[in-house]
């Protein structure tokens, strides 16, 4: 029987939407206040759903210090206090946008998380704009 538990987490962080290869006048068009060149910041709010088989020694799915350390290593330690853009090598030639911070995001964790387990990230950027990889 497949169930899935979930963490939340949250970490802040400044970045800045453009891109190299356009002008000022396109990535300001194109990505507004985002574009601010000394950068801004959002509190994020993380999701980590984790779907398993219940273990039937212990009752878990999985040990939930185990996905929280996990969280902690892969997402609140790289990223928290940090500019994506300056410090996360992940953004270095990548636009840190929601849509691609959740990526880089799932791929961190489901890269230390047991392959028997199946793994969704939902990004709150605001309250009202979050971001879900994989897709519903």
């Amino acid at each position: 029987m497949k169930v899935t538990v979930s963490r939340k987490a949250h970490f802040n962080a400044a970045h800045r939407l453009y891109r190299k290869d356009w002008d000022n006048e396109k990535n300001a068009q194109i990505f507004g206040k985002c574009n601010n060149p000394s950068y801004h910041g959002h509190n994020y709010e993380l999701i980590a759903h984790v779907t398993g088989d219940i273990d039937p020694e212990t009752g878990y799915v999985i040990d939930m210090k185990i996905l929280k350390d996990i969280i902690k290593e892969e997402v609140e330690d790289a990223f928290d206090h940090k500019n994506l853009n300056v410090d996360v090598p992940e953004f270095k030639n990548l636009n840190p946008t929601a849509e691609n911070i959740v990526v880089v995001i799932y791929n961190k964790i489901k890269a230390k998380l047991d392959p028997k387990f199946d793994l969704k990230i939902t990004l709150y950027e605001t309250p009202r704009n979050f971001v879900t990889y994989p897709s519903l």
